[in-house]
């Protein structure tokens, strides 16, 4: 009879890459898919000491050793080759859109079992929170990348991740926890699931709302709620997020009215992250940054000025998705935020369209001079640009 494997207890001080340990909560009190864990990012180790446990159990340690050659001769060292920024931004947009993607499917996936199989779709978002958290965080400073699918109207899947890129990156800059970054990642995902409830007809409609309608779809974080609330596993701190997304600290939002600190910081957050996002993905997209536009001048009242200002932040003056015209003439589309706010990546075509191309303005000396309407582009620089195309975010991947 083989004898029952001993493990040790490990403080949280002593976790490294490579362990694989064991947690000692309940499945339903973390958001990894087992309590078993192999260690093998520093996002891990952060959620991990983010979960409220002093101690876990080693169950093995890391058989791999770094493998370091020491240079007979100072002329052995090898200098690292020059770096190929375009080929690296190439890199990292397209693992962003491939990320987007699988978040979005998998959103999907998770969707589908909610009713059918709670604890399938309870184990499943703790999964995508945690691949959000880590992609979060495997940059020191994270940037925004634009991303999107081929439709137009932007699904209610997209919109949740994109509202949860957002919202994680307000609380990483706000040193939010894991613990907190990893609520904010599961409530953006669910905060419009209660869509689903409401006829396509009304969803869709287009034109205005009957007052029948709108009292309708203001109902939709009530369902939300009701459908994760049932299986009893989600954390209060997310079915607050899902209940309260449409909440104001002015008093003016729904269901019920609240103000100021009577809404989480973490709901504070998401709320703002939809406000934005939702003015990007119906059916007339709005410009990015017309849309933060808006929320100065008519939604400034509603969330908090603090949290307002990391949203500029975060966006910059020429958020991911915006058209502007260049210094040198060209046309394009705003990719990437950089720390040169008004020197960010575009893809940029001349005023007929042609000649499409990445571009890199810091390293040219080429500015945005303005941001423009689509209505203003020639049929050649919609195409070139893919204007009609619906807007979303995703982190950058990018080191810089």
């Amino acid at each position: 009879m083989r004898g029952k494997s001993t493990s040790k207890k490990l403080l949280l001080s002593e976790l490294q890459l490579g362990m694989t340990v064991k947690l000692p909560l309940s499945w339903t009190n973390h958001p990894f898919l087992f309590n078993r864990v192999e260690v093998n990012s520093d996002a891990q180790i952060e959620m991990i000491r983010g979960l409220g446990v002093t101690y876990v159990f080693l169950l093995s340690e890391s058989n791999t050793k770094p493998n370091i050659a020491k240079a007979d001769t100072e002329d052995e060292i090898d200098i690292e080759p020059e770096r190929d920024l375009k080929a690296d931004t190439r890199k990292a947009i397209r693992l962003s859109q491939k990320r987007f993607l699988m978040s979005v499917n998998n959103c999907r996936d998770v969707y589908g079992k909610v009713v059918s199989d709670p604890e399938g779709a309870y184990r499943l978002s703790a999964v995508l929170a945690q691949d959000l958290l880590s992609h979060l965080q495997e940059v020191d400073t994270p940037f925004l990348t634009l991303v999107g699918m081929d439709e137009k109207e932007v699904s209610v899947t997209q919109h949740g991740v994109s509202v949860a890129v957002l919202a994680m990156m307000i609380g990483h800059a706000l040193d939010l926890a894991p613990k907190e970054l990893g609520d904010i990642a599961l409530g953006s995902l669910f905060h419009d699931i209660g869509k689903l409830k409401i006829p396509e007809a009304i969803r869709r409609k287009h034109g205005a709302l009957t007052p029948q309608e709108i009292n309708f779809i203001q109902m939709h974080p009530n369902f939300g709620f009701d459908m994760l609330n049932r299986c009893g596993l989600f954390p209060k701190e997310v079915l607050n997020i899902v209940l309260h997304h449409h909440e104001f600290v002015d008093g003016s939002g729904f269901p019920d009215g609240l103000t100021g600190n009577k809404i989480p910081i973490t709901t504070q957050i998401v709320s703002l992250a939809n406000d934005y996002d939702q003015q990007l993905s119906g059916q007339q997209i709005m410009s990015p940054q017309i849309a933060l536009g808006f929320l100065f001048k008519n939604h400034a009242s509603k969330h908090a000025e603090s949290l307002i200002s990391v949203l500029v932040k975060i966006l910059g003056i020429y958020p991911p998705g915006t058209i502007v015209k260049l210094s040198d003439g060209c046309i394009a589309k705003v990719i990437m935020t950089t720390k040169e706010v008004s020197q960010p990546q575009v893809w940029a075509c001349k005023e007929d369209g042609s000649d499409a191309t990445l571009r890199f303005l810091i390293h040219e000396g080429v500015t945005i001079q303005q941001a423009i309407k689509a209505e203003e582009l020639t049929e050649g620089a919609i195409r070139s640009l893919q204007v009609d195309k619906g807007i979303s975010f995703y982190f950058s991947s990018l080191q810089t």
